[in-house]
């Protein structure tokens, strides 16, 4: 069985992508309330520990897991953030994150494979130089390493794109058909490629081209998520639908009529934002997209407002905010799965979380066919 340590684990997602043939040696999350989800569902049994990652130690680090993943925050690198990069306060613990790889490495301890995850931003905030930092520090680790970008509305109706470094230590053997020869859509996206050809030879040395074969095509839709009668949300008055309408341009005022004459129940997501008039007056709007996927769950604190539903059916049309339930099954996660009982807390749960199939895709096709070989024992680096 392989066995991983999860950081910035928030409520566990990750753990729920690898799956149960996967053991949870170690996880971390400096937010006490996202502790409280994590052991909500996945029990009481020692391995979280909750406070900051620069206060670990790696003495107190149990086992040598084959996996270390970290989801490390996307603030200062999101276009909805300030810009920061990995010189802010949130999203630079990258750098204690990448502490606690190399005190495994000096404790014969270093993990087969280390994999990070976050916006895609990080591709060109502050002009690549935090891109070409990731990639230098997964080189100087001894770790070859490729990039993906993956959305996860290839496997869940979200427009959610996110970027993914996957690591595999010198020393470990990777099946040769894991690797093309040049980049392939549609992981190594146009970003990606422009990004990779602006590092420095001595960065590239070490990158590789994930071969990652592409899902099934997504039968599911947005419509097939939305609750009728959810839980913590009330619908909207009408009175406060038609405020929202009356808030649209008119394009976005044809997507409604097209939407309803489209002879079947069609949900969209509406966000609120602030746009120029014909006379450059700035005035908020409500922008909403019928093309049967949710837009990217973001959290206030990523800089956006939380997602608002429009659902159409012929002349009756309801609107109102998604429900915590819906944010989670967006996200991949199972209704089993327990979420906080206050809105807010479930929302910034699953808006800061990583989508749960695309972790069992990269656990399928990268993570264990690399720890199915037979690896050479790993040495302290020189």
């Amino acid at each position: 069985m392989a066995s991983f340590y999860e950081f910035f684990a928030g409520g566990g997602m990750a753990r729920a992508g690898l799956g149960a043939d996967w053991t949870c040696l170690f996880a971390n999350d400096f937010d006490a309330k996202k502790g409280f989800a994590y052991q909500a569902n996945w029990g009481t049994g020692g391995e979280l520990a909750v406070g900051d990652i620069r206060s670990l130690k790696v003495a107190d680090l149990p086992g040598r897991p084959d996996l270390v993943w970290g989801s490390f925050p996307c603030q200062d690198l999101s276009l909805a953030g300030v810009g920061a990069g990995l010189e802010g306060e949130r999203s630079g613990t990258f750098y204690p994150f990448w502490n606690v790889v190399e005190g495994l490495i000096r404790d014969r301890r270093a993990p087969r494979m280390v994999a990070v995850e976050n916006v895609c931003g990080a591709l060109t905030s502050h002009g690549g130089k935090d891109f070409e930092a990731i990639c230098r520090t997964f080189a100087e680790g001894r770790y070859r390493y490729g990039a993906l970008v993956i959305n996860a509305e290839l496997f869940v109706p979200q427009s959610r794109p996110r970027l993914f470094v996957v690591g595999v230590h010198q020393e470990v053997e990777i099946p040769a058909e894991l690797l093309s020869p040049e980049p392939i859509d549609p992981f190594h996206t146009r970003a990606l490629r422009r990004a990779v050809a602006a590092l420095p030879e001595a960065v590239t040395g070490s990158m590789v081209w994930w071969n990652l074969p592409t899902p099934e095509r997504r039968t599911e839709t947005f419509a097939d998520l939305i609750e009728d009668d959810p839980e913590n949300v009330d619908w909207h008055t009408q009175l406060e639908t038609k405020r929202l309408l009356d808030m649209m341009s008119p394009v976005n005022e044809a997507k409604v009529a097209a939407a309803r004459r489209a002879g079947r129940r069609m949900v969209g997501g509406v966000y609120r934002r602030t746009r120029p008039d014909a006379s450059g007056t700035k005035v908020q709007r409500a922008e909403v997209r019928f093309d049967d996927i949710a837009g990217c769950l973001r959290t206030p604190a990523g800089g956006s407002s939380r997602q608002i539903i429009l659902v159409v059916d012929g002349n009756r049309i309801r609107s109102r905010l998604i429900s915590a339930r819906e944010t989670a099954r967006l996200m991949g996660l199972p209704d089993a799965y327990a979420l906080p009982r206050k809105y807010n807390e479930a929302y910034h749960l699953t808006g800061d979380g990583v989508a749960v199939p695309v972790v069992r895709h990269l656990a399928r096709h990268i993570f264990e066919p690399v720890i199915s070989v037979t690896a050479s024992e790993i040495v302290k680096a020189a």
